[in-house]
């Protein structure tokens, strides 16, 4: 394949039409349905739209595809036994009974103090508690196989997952603590986004192999031990958003990576501009450099603790480098800005 240098905006199609058309769709300002609170036990009713997240057991129409934890095909965060009980139980999996999140927000240190309650309906008390999320790849490659990793081989969470065509899976309510993201766990939000990643120059073989050329162009081909990769939407077709490879540095490192589908980028807006919406600290915006570019490398421990908006998982840990250098950064942040606005 042939391979690209590149730190340039997503392609044209998508930057001066489809993405931000997309973005007007969006629900921007989120307001509650009467849902009722939920708790472990008591969980929501099944969605009757499809479109609306969950938080302090309310529901918020994001406008986007969202299938929660309650929903058939759903990704239950709370349940405490395995997902997958067709497939062979892994080794070190969490003992049964045993929960993958801590209930509400709870601080880092050693006195563990209560941020926010387990169960807690009070969203203005939740706002003063989140201000961040995170961007994660999965590694995984599916949505699928992404909880089967976390939830049923690791003992970890993330609220949302984020497939390939777009289908956004919520796990939890967001009052919950997931274990995502280490020192940003407690007051973060944090998505999964199906990708099997980046790589270093050397290592790049297994990436390419995800990938094929065909008539129309590159697309994302999952390989045969993946089989369908679980996606909901039938006979969906992949394709990155930009159609090579793209080639850049992180954390001082070379890695190469392509990029994420329309479809993903377009749920990602919708949903980045309902939670900077929700969540009135967070800002839309990431952590930036002396020039004012998407910063590359991890965040010192002043910085991290005054930032609040989005950030990638490489932002926060220096031995983690998602979203990785693919995620075409400025011209989803103008997306999701145009969404918050309403602008067409």
């Amino acid at each position: 394949m042939v391979a690209h240098v590149s730190r340039t905006p997503l392609a044209r199609l998508l930057l001066g039409g489809a993405l931000l058309a997309f973005a007007s769709a969006c629900r921007s300002l989120p307001s509650a349905d009467g849902a009722g609170a939920s708790s472990v036990s008591t969980p929501v009713a099944p969605s009757t739209q499809g479109q609306e997240i969950v938080v302090c057991g309310q529901r918020y129409p994001i406008g986007a595809p969202v299938v929660l934890w309650t929903d058939p095909g759903g990704y239950d965060g709370y349940a405490t036994e395995r997902h997958f009980l067709d497939r062979p139980e892994p080794q070190g999996a969490p003992a049964p009974g045993t929960l993958r999140f801590t209930p509400g927000r709870v601080s880092r240190d050693a006195e563990r103090r209560t941020l926010f309650p387990p169960q807690g309906t009070d969203l203005a008390a939740l706002q003063e508690v989140v201000d961040q999320f995170v961007l994660h790849y999965d590694v995984c490659g599916s949505s699928q196989r992404c909880f089967q990793i976390l939830h049923d081989h690791r003992g970890l969470s993330v609220h949302f997952l984020l497939d390939v065509d777009g289908t956004l899976y919520q796990t939890v309510d967001l009052r919950e603590q997931c274990w995502h993201a280490t020192k940003a766990n407690a007051r973060s939000i944090g998505v999964e986004i199906a990708h099997i990643g980046g790589r270093p120059p050397r290592a790049a073989q297994e990436m390419e192999s995800w990938y094929v050329r065909d008539e129309v162009g590159l697309r994302l081909q999952f390989p045969a031990w993946v089989g369908d990769g679980g996606v909901r939407t039938p006979g969906f077709v992949g394709r990155p958003a930009r159609d090579y490879r793209i080639e850049d540095r992180i954390q001082g490192g070379e890695q190469w990576m392509y990029d994420y589908t329309p479809e993903q980028y377009e749920t990602l807006v919708c949903l980045s501009a309902a939670l900077c919406d929700l969540f009135p600290r967070m800002a839309c915006d990431v952590p930036r450099d002396a020039q004012g570019r998407v910063r590359t490398t991890v965040l010192s421990d002043e910085e991290f603790a005054a930032f609040g908006g989005i950030l990638g998982h490489h932002h926060v840990q220096a031995n983690k480098v998602d979203p990785g250098v693919a995620f075409d950064w400025e011209p989803f942040l103008r997306a999701v800005r145009a969404a918050r606005a309403g602008q067409p």
